[in-house]
């Protein structure tokens, strides 16, 4: 089956034929006909199978009749991150270049003016995050009872962050009678549950079970010591013929940290997360793509959306925290057909973590060793310093012991010095001794008008207490 198979125009026939497309992977063979027709669809595929252009190329078709209104656009597709949502816009620049499309991309983390400035000339495909979408809404920038076409993309990572409320919020604004196409990797209950009230009498489309990784992408699991993971990060990427990878983290800090340990070291590695502003972060995908680094360490934000060919590795440094972000963490690689490897670091706090991967995914990862290191000679040099630090330790706590016996005799060796063959003779005098303080009493005493009166002598002191009582 080629895409002239599928019913498609010939001018996006021409675009997918100069992209270098010609056989639709299974998401598109079975969705685009059924998107063609104006039905409802659910699709449920991986990372990488091409579900982006499985209502990408159809929606081509479909806007090219017809005209666009101002602050009324007339399709609609929600992304959950802005990276993702960049790239669908790419897609339709791609694919839509022989049509006459207006689009805008409603994303955060740039101004609003030139936003609203291509809304008030009209779009015919309106690709926003719901944050920046509820934004404009409630301002009264964007009206969306002339939208007839919704697409809900990756929606369990709408669900991770948040964003059902709005989206169920978005879909009551828009008119009843319109064609609804939810894409997901997973189906939680929290999803289905939105299809049932907001979808139509939709067509189903499985072409993998729910949350399995890409048969093209080689797993493994890695044991390290939380405290050496740098260190074995350094020797698998040296280790491996690595031609560009992702590095995935949990944290923000995480991820500066890693990067500038990684550049110190002298590799060509980038990082990209949720603190940096919108303008940052397309230029070091940018650079990505380019190949000026070929290393980019990153949170989760990008584990959605990202789609660079010839990532050949994804390293996941810290497990994910959440079982789906695993699977969509490692489709990073093994896209459209190519090979990947992926390796995910296990500490000992991580069991849990990865026996929930597993249990997600319905297989077994297989571990593998650390290149350069051999179990024997790991650990001879370990258990060596071991034993002498366990022999140490006795003879510090016999010294010990010994030392507190002789405290007393040290005690009484250094008390020894009170000069007893001079105090055993004048032991007597010891227990009357003058004291000092009396003595400089006295002194203070003596010093009173004995001395010092230079005045005439009153007659009363010169007479005696003799001569008084004779008197």
């Amino acid at each position: 089956m080629t895409f002239a198979d599928l019913g498609l125009s010939d001018e996006l026939l021409k675009a997918v034929t100069e992209a270098g497309y010609d056989t639709p992977t299974p998401i598109q063979a079975q969705a685009i006909p059924s998107v063609l027709m104006m039905k409802d669809i659910i699709g449920i595929a991986q990372t990488g199978t091409g579900k982006t252009a499985s209502f990408v190329l159809p929606m081509i078709d479909i806007l090219a009749h017809g005209r666009a209104r101002a602050l009324m656009p007339r399709s609609l597709i929600l992304e959950p991150t802005r990276e993702l949502a960049a790239q669908v816009a790419e897609n339709f620049e791609k694919y839509g270049k022989y049509h006459k499309l207006n689009m805008a991309l409603l994303i955060g983390g740039v101004q609003m003016g030139d936003q609203l400035k291509a809304l008030e000339k009209g779009v015919d495909v309106l690709i926003a995050t719901p944050g920046r979408l509820m934004d404009l809404f409630e301002r009264g920038k964007i009206l969306l009872n002339g939208c007839s076409m919704l697409v809900i993309d990756e929606a369990d990572r709408m669900l991770d962050m948040g964003f059902i409320p709005d989206i169920e919020h978005i879909c009551t604004k828009l008119p009843a009678q319109r064609q609804t196409l939810l894409f997901s990797a997973t189906m939680p209950p929290v999803i289905k549950k939105l299809a049932d009230r907001f979808l139509s009498n939709p067509k189903s489309i499985e072409v993998a079970r729910p949350a399995t990784a890409s048969t093209n992408i080689t797993q493994h699991l890695v044991k390290v010591d939380s405290r050496k993971k740098r260190e074995a990060l350094r020797a698998l990427i040296d280790g491996q013929d690595v031609h560009s990878a992702v590095i995935f983290c949990n944290r923000k800090t995480t991820v500066r940290e890693l990067n500038k340990s990684l550049q110190r070291h002298g590799y060509r590695s980038g990082e990209i997360h949720g603190d940096i502003d919108q303008a940052s972060r397309i230029a070091e995908l940018e650079r990505f793509r380019d190949g000026k680094v070929n290393i980019l360490v990153a949170s989760d934000v990008a584990a959605r959306g990202l789609d660079i060919k010839g990532v050949s590795h994804v390293f996941n440094f810290d497990a994910p925290w959440h079982p789906d972000d695993y699977v969509h963490r490692i489709g990073r690689t093994g896209r459209a057909g190519a090979k990947g490897v992926a390796y995910t670091f296990v500490a000992a706090e991580d069991a849990e973590a990865i026996d929930n991967i597993q249990k997600l995914i319905g297989t077994k990862i297989p571990f593998a060793e650390l290149p350069g290191s051999d179990s024997g000679g790991a650990e001879e040099p370990a258990g060596r310093p071991r034993r002498a630090g366990s022999e140490r330790k006795p003879e510090r706590r016999e010294s010990k012991r010994r030392d507190d016996r002789p405290r007393e005799e040290r005690a009484r060796e250094e008390h020894p010095r009170e000069e007893r063959p001079r105090d055993d003779r004048p032991r007597e005098e010891r227990k009357a001794p003058p004291p000092a303080a009396p003595r400089q009493r006295r002194e203070a005493a003596d010093e009173g008008p004995d001395e010092g009166w230079n005045g005439p002598v009153p007659e009363f002191l010169s007479v005696g207490f003799g001569e008084a009582l004779s008197a």
